[in-house]
């Protein structure tokens, strides 16, 4: 019987305990005992990166909102060019360190691309104070969506000034995704006040699962 190791522990900002897990080869991440991610589980938010990458220029700007285990990043390194600036915002420390300290062979490897630029801070501070500098696609996988689950602060980025200073952060013609563990009726109309296309995609959390159990939000810019 192959056991269950816990890897490291940690506490979030707002006082909960996270930790890392290995069972058999792959690796989980639990918040207050409940999962939030884990390596078996990747299909949305790779799609998640096909559709943000979708018709990006050669020196395309991105801004991926939450590391995770690294499979957005990776699929947004496979789909851009070698001239791509990819920054990455990720909110709490022990995830970067974790990546690079027990994940490397995942994708913790990634982070030393030369195109990417790795942020230990709130995605939303980047957007807030992006300037001029504004992006071609910007994917937000944080928290668990327009519920919060890790932060109660990330809840700005759902709420309508926050949809309106991410359609301010992206080029024209730009695409922004959110992710989300569950469908939202009510977000959905509040990025379809702000943006000209928005589509609610449903999505799998693995390629054989039976049921789509994951939304990607889809808002374009004009």
């Amino acid at each position: 019987m192959k056991i269950t190791r816990t890897l490291a522990t940690s506490t979030t900002p707002d006082g909960e305990r996270i930790t890392l897990h290995e069972h058999d080869g792959h690796h989980f991440l639990k918040v207050a005992g409940l999962q939030l991610m884990s390596t078996t589980a990747s299909s949305s938010e790779e799609q998640m990166a096909e559709l943000s990458c979708a018709n990006l220029p050669a020196q395309a700007r991105v801004l991926i909102g939450g590391l995770g285990f690294g499979f957005t990043l990776k699929r947004v390194l496979a789909l851009t060019g070698p001239d791509a600036v990819v920054d990455v915002a990720e909110l709490l420390p022990v995830i970067v360190e974790w990546n690079r300290e027990f994940l490397h062979e995942v994708n913790g490897q990634l982070l030393d691309d030369p195109r990417v630029r790795i942020h230990v801070r709130d995605v939303y501070e980047l957007i807030d104070g992006c300037g001029n500098e504004r992006y071609d696609t910007i994917l937000l996988d944080v928290d668990n969506g327009p519920d919060p689950f890790v932060q109660d602060v990330n809840e700005r980025l759902y709420q309508k000034p926050g949809i309106e200073r991410i359609k301010q952060a992206l080029r024209p013609g730009g695409r922004v995704i959110f992710w989300s563990a569950h469908p939202d009726k009510s977000f959905a109309k509040s990025l379809q006040g702000a943006f000209r296309n928005v589509e609610c995609i449903p999505a799998k959390a693995y390629p054989k699962a039976k049921r789509f159990t994951h939304t990607l939000f889809v808002a374009d810019r004009t």
